[in-house]
């Protein structure tokens, strides 16, 4: 019986409104109903057309073709114009757009760099990272803010595919200025070993600084002609060039800059900084490393070497050096093809420590602050990091060319692969990148067993200003190189007098200025987290 009434009263509700209608339309013109019924009908047109707008204007305006001009790192590929000539079709056909890089080369890069910001250059789009002044421009305001509107609107495959760690990551005093990279890194050194040697004198597994310093004695006393380890201190670094192993790694610590010498315990949450130079911890290695150098494991003249470290062991005139992994598996799938007598193994010295991941604005790419196609900008980087076909052209260059494809994720170089490398397209790193085929299996379990070992702590994106401390800078830098770095390398006889004066000479090149800025600025960042 409800239901029933339900319906009949539905349908005179019906009859009512067609009722309504017709006399509405039969009236006259001049009716007060229809004058009413019109201005509804235009209130109601109004707002359709708004809806419509609405929907138009959600979508970006690609009616006008816009030229784009792209500042990148490195020197320009031989082939260039042929890859860049199929990537501007693509990108007419998607976004009504070409683009122009600009490469800056290696050799001066640093020096032109900022003064194609400083000069307000009319480009559209940088390559930027943590090392390649992100950080300085971000602040000078060289970079457009990316709001989460225009990455949503513009660089949607970007939004939803990029980790929230990543866009915190990237933040500079709170805003965000960088699209970074996607890609999982472990910045941790590890060690190549000749495996070949290790076996012919059946010593242990090397994976912890104890076995470690066994091989490279071994190897020194034994082998006529090959030294234990291998470095090139006089490129400049500060640093012995196992200390991020044997130092921050097996300590848990974390240096601040590699321009001083601070760190942090990458557990402390209220981030007190430290001189390492003047800890326990680095007196022990001191003793470490002279047992290496009185035990000739590497030549007493190694402060001088400037050869490259890996030629000189692929040559087998040493028996191990220190690297990222990633270098270091090329290196062993380059040994595996051009010296398969010479067996050779990536090592781990610190298996069970915490890993700290790069973080993402390693590489990235950032929109000039005087571009005039900001939008179109942020949708090339999105296609550059999240296109298939687009970032396989821009990454690798031309298929059967420049490389060879190998399924969706993996590849070979092809006959014309040194005709398209050597600059930045790391920029747009991401997970859509190829591995080389011959990328060894022991590099990619390392790197597997390593993240569930990513600490992730308060300052991992913390960045020094030392604007205020620029000279005490430089003068502690001349001193690391002047006391330091023949200290590390066992060139002092007396440890603890070498250690004493290095100190003594940190202060008064004014180490104490720089702790307290530093120590302020840190925070100052804490306190704003």
């Amino acid at each position: 019986m409800k239901h029933k009434q339900k319906r009949f009263m539905f349908l005179l509700a019906m009859v009512f409104a067609l009722s309504t209608w017709l006399t509405a339309c039969g009236g006259e013109g001049g009716s007060a109903s229809n004058q009413e019924s019109n201005s509804s009908s235009g209130k109601s047109a109004s707002a359709n057309n708004a809806a419509v707008n609405q929907t138009d204007d959600s979508q970006p305006d690609l009616s006008q073709e816009v030229k784009l001009k792209m500042l990148m790192i490195g020197g320009k590929p031989a082939d260039y114009d042929e890859v860049f000539g199929e990537l501007n079709q693509l990108l007419k056909e998607k976004i009504n757009a070409t683009v122009e890089a600009e490469f800056l080369d290696w050799a001066d890069w640093s020096q032109k760099y900022p003064l194609k910001f400083a000069a307000n250059e009319n480009f559209d789009i940088a390559y930027t990272a943590n090392w390649a002044y992100y950080n300085d421009q971000a602040r000078k305001g060289g970079f457009v803010e990316l709001t989460e509107d225009l990455l949503q609107k513009y660089a949607p495959l970007t939004w939803e595919a990029m980790p929230e760690f990543a866009w915190q990551q990237a933040g500079v005093d709170g805003k965000l200025y960088m699209v970074p990279n996607n890609n999982n890194e472990v910045t941790d050194k590890v060690v190549l070993i000749r495996e070949d040697l290790r076996k012919k004198y059946h010593l242990e597994p090397v994976n912890s600084p104890e076995t470690y310093s066994a091989y490279v004695k071994t190897i020194a006393a034994g082998e006529q002609g090959i030294s234990g380890f291998g470095a090139k201190p006089a490129d400049g670094w500060k640093w012995h060039e196992l200390d991020q192993i044997l130092l921050e790694q097996q300590n848990n610590w974390n240096l601040i800059d590699y321009s001083i010498p601070f760190a942090y315990k990458l557990d402390d949450e209220k981030g007190q900084v430290f001189n390492v130079y003047d800890t326990p911890e680095f007196s022990q290695l001191l003793a470490y490393y002279k047992d290496l150098a009185v035990n000739k494991v590497w030549s007493k003249n190694i402060v001088s070497n400037k050869n490259d470290t890996w030629q000189d062991m692929k040559a087998g005139k040493t028996a191990s050096y220190a690297q990222n992994l990633g270098t270091l598996a090329f290196n062993l799938a380059e040994m595996r093809r051009d010296k398969p007598e010479y067996e050779v193994a990536i090592v781990d010295l610190t298996p069970d420590k915490k890993k700290i991941g790069a973080i993402s604005t390693q590489n990235g790419m950032a929109v000039h602050a005087g571009s005039k196609n900001v939008e179109r900008s942020l949708m090339l980087i999105d296609l550059l990091q999240n296109d298939k076909e687009i970032h396989d052209l821009t990454m690798y260059g031309i298929a059967g060319k420049h490389y060879e494809p190998s399924g969706d994720d993996k590849y070979t170089p092809g006959p014309s692969s040194e005709s398209y490398t050597g600059f930045s397209n790391w920029g747009w790193n991401s997970l859509l990148n190829r591995k080389d085929a011959s990328y060894p299996v022991e590099a990619d379990q390392i790197l597997e067993g390593w993240m569930d070992k990513v600490y992730h702590f308060p300052l991992e994106t913390f960045v020094f200003d030392d604007t205020h401390v620029k000279n005490e800078v430089a003068n502690v830098g001349n001193v690391m190189l002047r006391y330091a770095i023949p200290l590390e390398y066992g060139l002092i006889d007396d440890l603890d007098k070498g250690q004493a004066e290095l100190i003594k000479q940190l202060e008064a090149a004014g180490i104490d200025t720089i702790r307290q800025e530093l120590q302020s600025q840190i925070d100052a960042f804490l306190a704003n987290q």
